[in-house]
């Protein structure tokens, strides 16, 4: 069985921490479970989870192409990368997905594909369930097999799946292995949701398998190619579809296993900061009377919050957001869906934006604060439209301009004018500033030569 993870989202609900590259699944807010101590993100509990049911191996992650860097710095390479062009929803994603694997790595059309949002929060129980998609789709005939839970309450927020009816009543979740499907509900209000409850009704929690022939059959229907380079080259085209429209719900066999021990979507701030293992993150300090509140600071200066409760307090370099948990959402309304984030996180390590001024059209500045992991590096590369100079703070490192190696250490400043190749290593931790002027300076202006430190080596005349 092969699994596959998908990343989506704009990245607003958890604004101001999360961004269209730096969705919830890369913040780095839940207690570590290995017992240091630290925070982990939801990406890398899912994958120590994944790693523990033996499943890591076999995993791979589909996500928009700007976040490859941040999956990298995350998880390294435990999970093999798809890149998403553009967003167009999870049936073009699990579609680019089984072209990749029959295309590139060649799986037979026989075995299971496995589906699940990268972003699931679950106990580590859940993944065991999921090497029964197998056996259920072999035991059961069928080519979909989708995973339910069992609903706490009646919600609007969450799509259903409905149970075939059996001797004229619902068949009984908790005694079978899988049950087949009658219909599907998306998103009711909560008396319709009441009803489909006492149905046996389950929430649609995006988990789903299916042979690899069966996916191949859909995109051949529905006239698509199967070939991964084929299917990229026309991905701007495709529809922004769920596969639950496109595919489950046309489908008129499939099944559902069911699951009741627990799971959680950790959407937004109403619900995420009960998971974080303390009431504040970063600097700050809530007041004795602050009841249900929450501050996540990634800010260096301190939030005091004083007698206001069930509040989410949330700063980062992108904005601060101070809201009533329960109307923490309408940040999305608020949001105009243009705004640059001013900090990310790279393979190498991440980096801060301290300023970014316009003298006038053709003359910008901008201010970066890097901070390298040590043995990371950057690719050989230069920009086109900018010169930079560059003041180490701290840490030592190689550095390569126009392919002349030199040591580098704290107090040397670096100068790197327009169109020259560049690269550094980080030996220890390298922290430096980074001064760019030029034009278009919240572009991407990077043309790469050599990407490993490997092949950079090769192109430098002292190496």
């Amino acid at each position: 069985m092969r699994v596959i993870l998908l990343s989506g989202g704009s990245g607003k609900r958890l604004w101001p921490l999360s961004n269209g590259v730096r969705s919830k699944l890369f913040l780095k807010l839940l207690p570590d479970e290995s017992g240091n101590g630290g925070k982990q993100s939801m990406i890398q509990r899912v994958c120590g989870q994944l790693e523990e049911a033996g499943l890591l191996s076999a995993t791979t992650i589909v996500a928009h192409e700007n976040q490859a860097e941040i999956t990298a710095n995350q998880v390294g390479d435990k999970l093999s990368f798809i890149a998403e062009p553009y967003r167009r929803g999870t049936f073009t994603a699990v579609a680019l997905a089984a072209a990749y694997l029959h295309d590139k790595l060649q799986v037979v059309p026989s075995e299971t594909i496995c589906v699940m949002p990268a972003d699931i929060y679950v106990e580590s129980a859940f993944f065991k369930l999921l090497m029964k998609f197998p056996d259920v789709l072999s035991q059961s005939g069928t080519n979909l097999a989708l995973l339910g839970t069992t609903p706490s309450h009646p919600s609007s927020q969450y799509g259903y799946i409905v149970p075939h009816p059996v001797d004229g009543a619902a068949e009984d979740a908790s005694s079978s292995e899988f049950l087949s499907i009658a219909r599907f509900v998306e998103k009711p209000d909560e008396e319709v949701a009441a009803g489909l409850i006492d149905s046996n009704a389950m929430w649609n929690c995006g988990v789903f398998a299916f042979p690899l022939s069966f996916m191949l059959a859909c995109l051949t229907n529905k006239g698509l190619p199967t070939g991964y380079e084929d299917l990229l080259s026309c991905y701007e085209q495709l529809p922004e579809a769920s596969f639950d429209v496109e595919v489950a719900e046309k489908t008129a066999q499939a099944v559902v296993i069911p699951y009741d021990k627990g799971w959680k979507d950790l959407g937004d701030w109403r619900v995420f900061p009960d998971y974080f293992g303390g009431s504040v993150i970063g600097l700050g300090e809530l007041t004795g009377d602050c009841m249900q509140s929450h501050i996540v600071n990634e800010l260096d200066c301190p939030i005091h919050v004083i007698g206001v409760s069930n509040v989410i307090v949330a700063a980062s370099t992108d904005g601060i957001l101070v809201a009533d948990k329960g109307k923490s959402n309408q940040i999305k309304q608020l949001l105009s869906g243009s705004e640059q984030p001013r900090s990310g996180e790279k393979r190498w390590g991440t980096y801060h934006i301290l300023d970014h001024s316009e003298a006038d059209a053709a003359s910008e500045t901008l201010t970066k604060k890097i901070d390298m992991l040590p043995g990371k590096h950057t690719s050989y590369h230069l920009h086109a439209s900018r010169q930079e100079t560059w003041v180490i703070l701290s840490g030592t490192g190689t550095f390569i301009l126009e392919g002349v190696q030199a040591p580098i250490r704290s107090g040397n400043v670096l100068q790197i004018p327009a169109g020259a190749k560049h690269a550094v290593l980080a030996i220890t931790r390298l922290e430096y500033m980074v001064i760019q002027i030029g034009t278009g300076l919240a572009e991407e202006d990077v043309r790469r030569i050599a990407v490993t430190w490997k092949d950079t080596i090769r192109l430098c005349t002292n190496g």
